[in-house]
């Protein structure tokens, strides 16, 4: 997929879905970095494929790892920060490690239908998912899973507002 905004749909959608088991920080951070690959050799110039070792999932599996230290060292910070969306959520590094993997995963699982450089299995060569599902179709998946997820937080927040009793929002 052409960079990070359009895995920002499915890894919401499935955020909210999935809210009692994923990490949203850590699902939002980890299905957005391996495209931090394609904009490097965007910016150096390097005759490298833009969809490279880190989307395999051996490269993914090390970024993955990479982000769930990251997310955990940040996690003070940024619960202040899902606190501001209510999303509020207590995750240990066991919660934000395999929330990692998985949106690293999920990120070269989507872009597998649509770049024919890609190796997932890495070392091994091809891509046996090139053009099994329509680049129309994933792009049609990413752009509307974005509103449902949306629609599911707002749902959220209607819930937690309604239990509360309070129906404004403050920022202490």
């Amino acid at each position: 997929m052409p960079f990070t905004p359009f895995h920002w749909g499915p890894a919401l959608l499935i955020g909210m879905l999935l809210f009692p088991i994923f990490d949203l920080p850590a699902l939002f951070v980890s299905s957005v970095i391996i495209d931090l690959e394609g904009i490097c050799i965007l910016m150096s110039g390097s005759p490298l494929p833009l969809h490279g070792f880190f989307h395999s999932y051996l490269g993914a599996s090390i970024l993955g790892i990479l982000m769930a230290i990251i997310v955990y060292y940040l996690y003070r910070w940024l619960r202040k920060i899902m606190k501001l969306f209510m999303l509020e959520q207590k995750s240990s590094f066991k919660r934000i490690f395999y929330t990692s993997l998985f949106g690293a995963y999920s990120h070269v699982f989507l872009d597998s239908f649509l770049y024919g450089e890609m190796n997932p299995f890495y070392p091994i060569y091809g891509n046996p998912f090139l053009g099994l599902i329509s680049a129309n179709g994933i792009y049609w998946f990413s752009i509307v899973s974005f509103p449902l997820g949306l629609a599911l937080y707002a749902y959220r927040l209607f819930v937690a507002f309604r239990k509360s009793g309070k129906w404004t929002i403050s920022f202490r």
